[in-house]
């Protein structure tokens, strides 16, 4: 339906490389290539490939991608700052692909005016922020200099996921500064519930977030929700408790036609990455949201 076009559309950056699939190269690379042409294609992002492998993507990278039709990607950058932004121009001169944004960590706010500082403004730059204090300060500072929030909401052993509260203060500082924002680890299900953490045997499970919860508790702050009206979006397990018509969404009061989804979507909560492509998609499938 429209409305889950308006907010899904471009919304799964592809990380495959990354736990839990942590796929080699030339798979992801691949599997990337053919949900591109597929499909889901429409709720395709960006590939997300760390900087210090890019010698290794390049050379998997389809040759048969035009300059009309390249790959959009977003490479995480590491302690060295200037070498991996020299690093990301040198590549993009190459015409195989283009960097057009990059994801960053800093935990004060001196290091994210290092990080505006060294990265040049024509790339969008993602700063992932800790959660173990309040991020507001942060998230200002990350507005003042013209650069987007980062979000981890999970990982691969259960201390890694913020709490409910945690993620809603993000989530609701974000929207108060009108800062954009992706999330990313633990969001390749569509609603919270209990799953296994890895895709191994005998692994251990952990409560997940779902990333329509992540986008719908987005609306919710955005249509001026509580920080604890933004939690109980996100600890919301079944379909049924959010509105999902053609035209708005929404939870309890809170209703978002399809012109402020398309500005949340721009302006607020932009991705998540998700080391599953068809995992997100599944999940929709069997809620016959797709």
């Amino acid at each position: 339906m429209n409305t889950l076009r308006a907010l899904l559309t471009g919304a799964i950056d592809y990380a495959g490389l990354f736990p839990p699939a942590a796929l080699d190269m030339e798979t992801a690379t691949r599997n990337y290539d053919s949900y591109r042409t597929g499909e889901h294609a429409w709720l395709l992002g960006r590939f997300i490939v760390p900087v210090a492998r890019l010698g290794e993507f390049e050379r998997a990278l389809p040759k048969t991608t035009s300059q009309g039709d390249r790959w959009l990607i977003s490479a995480l950058v590491g302690a060295d700052i200037d070498h991996d932004v020299a690093t990301i121009f040198g590549f993009n001169k190459r015409q195989h692909a283009i960097i057009d944004t990059v994801e960053i960590k800093a935990s004060t706010i001196d290091g994210v005016k290092a990080v505006a500082r060294s990265v040049p403004s024509l790339l969008t730059t993602y700063v992932e922020i800790p959660l173990d204090c309040n991020p507001a300060p942060l998230i200002v500072a990350i507005h003042a200099s013209g650069l987007r929030a980062k979000v981890r909401t999970g990982g691969v052993t259960p201390d890694a996921f913020p709490s409910s509260h945690d993620l809603a203060g993000f989530i609701h500082a974000c929207v108060a500064a009108r800062t954009p924002f992706k999330a990313t680890a633990g969001l390749h299900h569509a609603l919270r519930a209990t799953y296994r953490l890895t895709y191994e045997p005998g692994t251990p499970s952990g409560t997940m977030y779902g990333f329509l919860n992540v986008f719908i508790a987005s609306g919710v702050a955005y249509s001026g929700g509580t920080i604890r009206d933004v939690a109980a979006v996100l600890e919301e397990q079944s379909v049924l408790a959010f509105h999902l018509k053609d035209g708005e969404i929404g939870w309890g009061k809170y209703l978002i036609d399809i012109t402020k989804i398309a500005t949340l979507r721009s302006e607020i909560a932009v991705s998540f990455g998700s080391c599953s492509f068809t995992e997100p998609i599944d999940d929709l499938n069997s809620l016959r949201l797709l």
